[in-house]
């Protein structure tokens, strides 16, 4: 189980990458690499978490107050970047959702990396 865990984490982190890299290459709009990473982070995330908190082999003690507030700005980065991808279809830019779905996507970054 170790393995497909590892292969979710290496999803999750190109998820990640779709995001921030999206962001950097398609600003002022959202991309739909952007969009498409938004929604991966997301699923990965709770596919982590639940490989994470039911099997036992994989030794992990998880931090239910950090999950909540990864998941709580995984989803207002994936509700900015459809709001601001949908806005875009219909020719109207929104600079500051593209801004605000990218910079909170780096946010999610620090909290996983310093959150201890």
């Amino acid at each position: 189980m170790t393995v497909v865990y590892n292969l979710v984490v290496i999803a999750h982190l190109l998820g990640l990458a779709a995001v921030i890299g999206g962001y950097a290459a398609g600003r002022p709009a959202v991309s739909q690499v952007m969009l498409w990473g938004a929604r991966a982070q997301i699923v990965t995330g709770l596919i982590l978490v639940g490989m994470a908190d039911s099997i036992d082999s994989l030794d992990k003690n998880l931090d239910m107050a950090k999950i909540v507030v990864k998941l709580v700005i995984a989803v207002a980065v994936a509700g900015l970047a459809e709001i601001a991808h949908a806005d875009a279809k219909r020719g109207k830019t929104i600079a500051w959702m593209a801004d605000a779905a990218g910079l909170l996507a780096i946010a999610n970054v620090f909290v996983a990396v310093l959150w201890h």
